[in-house]
């Protein structure tokens, strides 16, 4: 399957999600795999094989990139990283920011050092239980690499 094949697929799993949000309020959840081809469309990243642990995708120098992915939400809300497994195998999360039609806004990135040491502070359950953040704090660890 090429590129191209794989893009026009992507599209209309945006469309079908849209219409499956208007429908019942719910996402579809297609926003991981939608973030990672996103990604590397736009910054010319290798995704790897599915089922791949620890990471998603090479960097040019050969870095290992985990990806997640936020759609905005109602209020203009970004909500919540994703989970983040430190434990694993990785160079940096690329954090794939999506408005509310699923199109492109932004992508962060931050060093899984920044990532662990703020994930390990002490007194918050989301922080040290579910390994995650809030976007806003992806930003303030992590630094704009799109556009």
């Amino acid at each position: 399957m090429n590129r191209r094949e794989v893009f026009s697929i992507l599209e209309d799993a945006k469309a079908l999600a849209l219409r499956y949000y208007l429908a019942t309020g719910k996402p579809l959840g297609i926003t991981g795999e939608l973030a990672e081809f996103m990604a590397a469309q736009a910054l010319g990243l290798t995704l790897c094989d599915a089922r791949t642990e620890g990471f998603d995708a090479f960097g040019k120098d050969g870095e290992k990139i985990q990806i997640k992915g936020r759609r905005i939400g109602p209020g203009g809300r970004w909500g919540r990283v994703p989970s983040i497994n430190t434990e694993k195998e990785f160079t940096s999360v690329h954090l794939v920011l999506m408005d509310t039609q699923y199109e492109l806004f932004e992508i962060w990135d931050a060093n899984k050092q920044d990532i662990t040491e703020f994930l390990n502070k002490p007194r918050s359950k989301a922080r040290n239980e579910r390994r995650s953040m809030a976007v806003s704090q992806f930003k303030m660890i992590g630094e704009r690499v799109y556009p």
